[in-house]
Formats: structure tokens, C-alpha cells, sequence
């Protein structure tokens, strides 16, 4: 089973995002949690990619129209490494 780590901003971007971007995001920490990134690229709604410039060695899935969760994997430790919930601005923090 695969665990996940949120950075210390994502308190603050969760009390700031939509009601139904936050249950979307809820989704997604249940589904990475128990089919790891295997299960993310099985639903085509999350539209999960790898990110390239800044955010190299990054993945960005889609939890809403204009959200993403930013998050890399640490296969070895089975752990998901949320960096941020974002409007679609990739900058990096």
C-alpha cells in the first residue's frame, strides 16, 4: 500500500480551494494510496503526465477543470510526495 507526504503549504491551499476540488483531491489520495500510479493512469479524468523545465521528475494530475496536484514518486519507499495544489500555475514555489 502506498502512502502519501504533504508538503506544509498544502494546509493552507486546502483551506483555500473549492468545495468540490477539495472532495476531488480526497479521491485521489484514496486511489494513489491503494492502486498506486498504476490506478492514476487507468482514469483518463486525472489526466496524469510528467512535468518537464522547473518541474522535472514531477507529475501533475488533474483534480478539476483548472486544478492539478503536483506530487513525484519515491517508488522504492511506495510514497507519494504532494508539493502543491495548484490553479494550473506551475511555477515553482
Amino acid at each position: 500500500m502506498w502512502s502519501i507526504e504533504e508538503h506544509r503549504r498544502i494546509g493552507k491551499q486546502v483551506k483555500a480551494i473549492p468545495k468540490d476540488i477539495l472532495k476531488r483531491y480526497e479521491k485521489w489520495k484514496d486511489i494513489t494510496t491503494i492502486s498506486g500510479p498504476p490506478g492514476l493512469r487507468l482514469i483518463k479524468g486525472f489526466h496524469d503526465e510528467a512535468l518537464s523545465g522547473e518541474w522535472r521528475g514531477y507529475r501533475s494530475s488533474s483534480v478539476g477543470f483548472q486544478w492539478r496536484v503536483i506530487y513525484r514518486i519515491v517508488a522504492e519507499d511506495l510514497l507519494f510526495q504532494v508539493a502543491s495544489i495548484t490553479a494550473h500555475d506551475y511555477r515553482k514555489p
